[in-house]
């Protein structure tokens, strides 16, 4: 009986292990009851809803850009937001990158007061708490508003480049990532994470069978 409900619990956590590891990867697209960009900027420098419809060559590309502007000494935080369910509870503010923008850099003013890009299909919007925002706002006055989809991937990695130069700062864009993979992919990660997380019951399963006493044919003891 003992035997028996330890390999329930095992399963019950390998089970646990496979629905983190696959709802791990959509964290980002979480909803939160108030604003979905601040809570993710609180602590990264980019917030991308896995529903913006951007390829991901591109996202790896806007990645790669912030990561090579926080190296260079300058700092932004860019919110994609590609629809209005990305906006939580504050969707009046759908379709006014420069009000979000301001909105926005008020909800993050307790951990962030520098640079704040929002990208929407319409266009752009910046905050800064601290610091100029003339030259930024002058560096986005004439980009092309993106459609949508993967154009707010190409807009958002001009725009950080351009305000990334007004502050005095060269940051070249990084060449796309070529995707090898057949069906590769967003699509392929929660399919690589529920095999992980079967491959971890497996491995479970078999440790708690080889754990049991052998037991006697036909169930009795072999006393003499």
């Amino acid at each position: 009986m003992h035997r028996s409900r330890a390999r329930l619990l095992v399963a019950v956590a390998a089970s646990t292990a496979i629905l983190a590891l696959a709802c791990g990867w959509f964290a980002t697209a979480a909803r939160a009851d108030g604003d979905p960009a601040s809570d993710v900027l609180a602590t990264q420098a980019l917030f991308l809803p896995q529903d913006a419809g951007i390829p991901l060559a591109h996202q790896s590309q806007v990645a790669g850009l912030l990561q090579a502007a926080a190296s260079s000494g300058y700092s932004i935080r860019v919110a994609i937001v590609a629809s209005k369910a990305d906006l939580g509870s504050v969707t009046e503010l759908w379709r006014q990158p420069e009000t979000y923008a301001r909105f926005l850099g008020q909800e993050l003013s307790l951990v962030y007061r520098g640079a704040l890009l929002v990208v929407m299909p319409v266009g752009y919007g910046f905050a800064r708490l601290a610091g100029p925002v003339l030259a930024a706002r002058s560096a986005l006055a004439g980009l092309r508003k993106p459609a949508g989809g993967a154009e707010l991937g190409t807009a958002t990695l001009t725009a950080v480049e351009r305000l990334a130069t007004a502050s005095g700062y060269s940051i070249p864009i990084p060449p796309a990532a070529v995707t090898t993979a057949a069906g590769g992919g967003a699509d392929a990660i929660p399919v690589i994470a529920l095999a992980i997380g079967a491959a971890l019951i497996a491995l479970a399963w078999t440790a708690s069978l080889r754990a049991r006493p052998p037991r006697v044919r036909g169930g009795k003891s072999s006393s003499t």
